[in-house]
């Protein structure tokens, strides 16, 4: 069976996987103050052209989310979101269950857009019983969106702009960033990311990494104190190390970006694949996320040697089927898939 059901079902890129097995019996401090982590920080610092931010290691994406989230809420705020959003559909309540409202408004070809936070804050603020109400204290998105279409610069810059007009954060969430950045259709730059929220983060676990995701805070209302909520929220890895060792090979010699740009230029070859074999897209992405129309009798024979995710149902006799590529995807296999369509 080979599969393209995720781009997390491979362990960890060779790279990482040697320098955890060199380094497995060096001593260090725990809790990621360790100087595997410090080397890391820097080179992402490096990488994205950080100025003036402070970069953090979780483990997981839901726990970076629902941490992130929670310190940067008071009890009686929420998050908006595009019905869509990760948060809202794939992370079993975790931001509820911290006690902080999903603010879920319907996507626009999965995205959330800057007129949409403004209409609903104006008429949250014109409410004359708003505090009847959850206040509404930050905006997420995901870069790229959970359909894999791209935000452009535009986009990201006038979604900031809004909310720095109503005094709420912005945050990007960054799952499979490495992919958004290595799109054709992309055009926001690593150095342009400081500049364009208050929050975002740099996933390992989709793009290279056994696990793991960095965190980069650029507001610095949200700096404070941090760490005390990594620790409570159960995120504080005490061998941090194997965070820091990770992130630090991802960002040897561009190895974050060749590896993205390897799984987009397969998604693409797939995409073609499908498109000449006169098969419909679901959505257009440019993303290692490919979204395709299969009759339930195509779908169930590809099934036989091929694993991928059912999207939505369309009607009785079709559905819209997710495919993924990632930084292990054999090009071998694409040819396989493509020739049984």
């Amino acid at each position: 069976m080979i599969l393209f059901t995720s781009d997390y079902t491979e362990g960890c890129h060779e790279n990482i996987l040697n320098a955890l097995n060199k380094t497995n019996m060096v001593q260090t401090v725990g809790y990621g103050e360790d100087e595997y982590c410090a080397l890391a920080k820097e080179k992402i610092k490096a990488a994205f052209s950080l100025t003036h931010s402070d970069v953090h290691f979780l483990v997981g994406g839901t726990q970076t989310n629902a941490t992130i989230i929670a310190a940067a809420l008071k009890p009686y705020q929420g998050v908006i979101s595009p019905d869509t959003g990760h948060i809202n559909v794939h992370e079993t309540g975790a931001v509820e269950a911290r006690g902080h409202k999903v603010l879920a408004v319907k996507n626009e070809n999965g995205k959330l857009c800057a007129k949409q936070i403004e209409e609903l804050l104006t008429s949250h603020n014109a409410d004359e019983s708003k505090e009847h109400t959850v206040m509404p204290k930050m905006a997420y998105i995901s870069f790229p969106t959970e359909t894999g279409t791209i935000y452009s610069k535009a986009e990201l810059q006038e979604i900031y702009n809004t909310c720095k007009k109503y005094g709420i954060y912005f945050f990007i969430d960054g799952a499979r960033l490495g992919y958004a950045l290595a799109s054709g259709a992309n055009d926001v730059k690593p150095c342009e990311l400081e500049n364009l929220c208050d929050v975002f983060y740099i996933g390992g676990t989709k793009v290279g990494a056994l696990f793991g995701e960095a965190l980069v805070i650029t507001n610095d209302s949200l700096k404070p104190d941090f760490r005390y909520m990594i620790k409570q929220s159960g995120a504080m890895l005490a061998k941090g190390r194997l965070l820091g060792i990770q992130f630090s090979e991802l960002f040897t010699n561009n190895l974050y970006f060749e590896i993205s740009k390897r799984a987009i230029t397969l998604a693409e070859k797939l995409k073609n694949g499908f498109l000449q074999k006169g098969y419909e897209l679901f959505v257009n992405s440019y993303t290692n996320q490919q979204f395709v129309v299969l009759s339930n009798e195509k779908a169930a024979e590809l099934r036989e040697s091929f694993g991928f995710e059912l999207w939505v149902k369309i009607d009785e006799e079709k559905s819209a089927y997710r495919f993924c590529t990632s930084w292990a995807t054999r090009e071998e296999n694409i040819d396989k898939l493509i020739s049984c369509l």
